[in-house]
This record gives C-alpha cells, sequence and structure tokens, in this order.
C-alpha cells in the first residue's frame, strides 16, 4: 500500500515539475517527462544516437553529401511513443547532436517542399 502511495506521488510530482519546464528551451525533457518514458528508453535513443553521429562523421569526412539513409534508420530503430520528427526538432532545440540534428531537420525541410 506504502508502495502504490510513493508511485502516485511520484507521479502527480513529475506531472507539476513538467508543468513548469519551459518547452521552448527544454522540448525533449518534457517530452521525455509527458510520455513517460523510462531511463532505459531514454539511454537507447542515445546510444543509437551516438552510433548514428559517428557514422555521419565518417560519412562527412568520405565526403558523402546524402545523410538520408541515417535518418532513415533513426526513424526506423526509434521506439514508440517517441515520433521521429518531433524528436529531431526537441533534441535540435536542446543542443544534442547538432550537426546531426541541423542535417536531418535539412532533409526534412527539403523533402516537404
Amino acid at each position: 500500500m506504502e508502495e502504490d502511495n510513493k508511485e502516485i506521488t511520484t507521479a502527480f510530482q513529475l506531472q507539476l515539475i513538467s508543468q513548469i519546464i519551459d518547452i521552448n528551451k527544454y522540448p525533449f525533457t518534457k517530452m521525455i517527462i509527458d510520455m513517460n518514458i523510462t531511463k532505459e528508453a531514454y539511454d537507447d535513443v542515445f546510444l543509437l544516437l551516438e552510433k548514428l553521429n559517428q557514422q555521419f562523421e565518417i560519412q562527412k569526412e568520405e565526403g558523402l553529401l546524402d545523410y538520408t539513409s541515417l535518418l532513415i534508420h533513426f526513424a526506423g530503430m526509434l521506439q514508440p511513443p517517441f515520433e521521429p520528427t518531433a524528436t529531431i526538432y526537441a533534441l535540435k532545440k536542446e543542443g544534442y547532436f547538432p550537426q546531426l540534428m541541423t542535417t536531418f531537420i535539412h532533409i526534412l525541410e527539403s523533402e516537404s517542399e
């Protein structure tokens, strides 16, 4: 019973915290809280991003100009409830993997034209 009360209290406190987070400054963090993402899922996203960023750097050094395959890989490997486009914009806003996110956004915006 006490365990249930702790979980309810923690959930309530997180809900309050998510309301005071400046979504304009920390959209990814707010996304994590709002979607009740586990630490494991959070870590999985960053492991995926680290691998993709390494591939991005290698491909950039080799002179590759089209990184669409990296974006497709990211979108395909990202687990629900993450939505690829919203996640990319949120990560960019918080400054995570800036060159990779800028490249992904450029691809997304050029495809929507």
